[in-house]
């Protein structure tokens, strides 16, 4: 289990700002049982710590007085660099379970998209409630069970780690096998040149008789 070394944050508001300069960020701690309590704590260790557990995983949060344990709930990013700028930390509650959204890796290879098919990805993320200790990183489906088109998978075929629960209809698709569609360009009107060329003449011939009248 990954852990962040924390400690109560002093500059509030637009002083957060400063914490930057010394490669610090700002977040607050919050839960069932924990008063919501700014903190501040090492950008680089939160990017880490972010890239390896993810926000499903817990994580260890020490500096604080008595360790807890958290989940990431949520990360500000800046618009411009994507860089994480401010985080919030779900303090779990000693016993409890705790529900989670946990992300769906496809592994194997389906029949179906090698012979041409498309592959389409309904869900990305799994609802699931487990204690803090069962939480997986992610969970897995295999698609090489979609050999045809119009094949699916659904949150059934899943199959979870022990001790974890969904809180998702079973029923659910996953992802499903559909044929490609062919773009067809729309080709303009051949020109009837029979009828520019008569229509052509005709002009002529009335511009020649209007010259005959003239003269």
């Amino acid at each position: 289990m990954d852990t962040l070394n924390a400690s109560p944050r002093v500059l509030l508001g637009r002083n957060a700002k400063d914490l930057k300069e010394d490669g610090s960020m700002p977040a607050v701690v919050y839960g069932p049982k924990q008063e919501a309590m700014p903190i501040t704590l090492s950008s680089r260790d939160f990017d880490r710590v972010l890239k390896t557990a993810g926000e499903s995983s817990v994580i260890n949060l020490s500096g604080l007085g008595e360790a807890m344990q958290v989940l990431i709930h949520d990360v500000d990013r800046d618009p411009v660099t994507n860089a994480p700028r401010h985080a919030d930390f779900y303090a779990i509650e000693k016993g409890a379970k705790v529900e989670v959204a946990v992300p769906i890796e496809f592994i194997g290879e389906s029949a179906a998209v090698k012979a041409g098919a498309n592959l389409v990805k309904v869900l990305h993320e799994l609802e699931i409630e487990a204690a803090p200790a069962d939480l997986p990183h992610n969970v897995t489906i295999d698609i090489s069970a979609l050999a045809n088109v119009g094949d699916q998978l659904h949150v059934s075929d899943i199959q979870l780690p022990k001790g974890v629960t969904l809180k998702i209809d079973a029923d659910e698709v996953v992802a499903l096998i559909q044929e490609v569609q062919e773009e067809v360009e729309e080709v303009a009107p051949a020109a009837d040149l029979g009828a520019i060329e008569v229509e052509k003449k005709g002009k002529e011939e009335g511009e020649e008789g209007d010259a005959a009248a003239a003269a």
